[in-house]
């Protein structure tokens, strides 16, 4: 019988120290994804910490009957225990004003649409709400759901995930986060390129009339942007 299973049906039935030998043998993969998490209001020592408490969670939760790897079961709870701190302490929060201003967006977005008959532009939406480019690129892209990382967009049929990286099933949560706050960090035209082009599958044609640039220029930020998202989540 495989080591594992027999370790984690002993822990599952309250050996502790079944349950330590897991977490030693798995030491590196609760390491690899606290480390995603550095620099973010926490010790790594408390995330890894963290991690192992996501880790026991998932020992007590996983079912054989699943059909998969424990380890794939296991990343989700290991960066959820994270995740979940981090929201509480307030680091990876998307604040109450974000939600507002993107609900905001989305109604003036809709009623822009039926007016002009065609997507608004950026400064359109600005006008239209009384809230800066800036801030309608952070509020966008800091509501949108994970599953944005791998929606393609509608011109060459790649997703910011395959432009960015090839991660497996158990990271996207992990990168979700990680993802949204590099983006929070491009400058204002990159960012509102990365929105259109990979969360609204917008083409680099349509993305110029909407923010009022030529399709070169679009290009342009769109290739500076994956260079500087890349950068920054190396």
């Amino acid at each position: 019988m495989d080591e594992t299973i027999t370790l984690l049906r002993a822990a599952q039935a309250g050996d502790r120290e079944a349950a330590g030998r897991m977490i030693e043998a798995n030491a590196g993969l609760i390491w690899s994804v606290a480390r995603r998490y550095f620099g973010r209001g926490a010790e790594p020592d408390d995330l890894y910490q963290l991690g192992c408490l996501g880790f026991l969670k998932a020992i007590d939760g996983f079912d054989e009957s699943y059909g998969t790897r424990f380890s794939t079961y296991a990343v989700p709870k290991i960066s959820g225990e994270i995740r979940r701190f981090l929201r509480d302490d307030g680091a990876v929060k998307v604040s109450r004003g974000i939600k507002e201003r993107a609900m905001a967006l989305r109604t003036a977005r809709k009623t822009l649409e039926q007016d002009l008959g065609r997507d608004p532009t950026v400064s359109e939406l600005a006008a239209a709400t009384g809230i800066s480019p800036e801030d309608i690129a952070v509020a966008e892209t800091a509501t949108v759901p994970i599953e944005s990382l791998q929606q393609p967009n509608t011109e060459d049929g790649f997703s910011l995930e395959q432009v960015l990286g090839d991660w497996t099933e158990e990271e996207r949560l992990v990168e979700h986060v990680a993802l949204r706050q590099a983006i929070e960090q491009l400058p204002e035209k990159e960012r509102q390129v990365v929105f259109l082009r990979f969360y609204h599958g917008m083409t680099q044609d349509r993305a110029s009339r909407v923010l009022g640039v030529s399709q070169v220029q679009v290009s342009r930020l769109e290739r500076r942007a994956v260079r500087q998202l890349r950068a920054l989540l190396e």
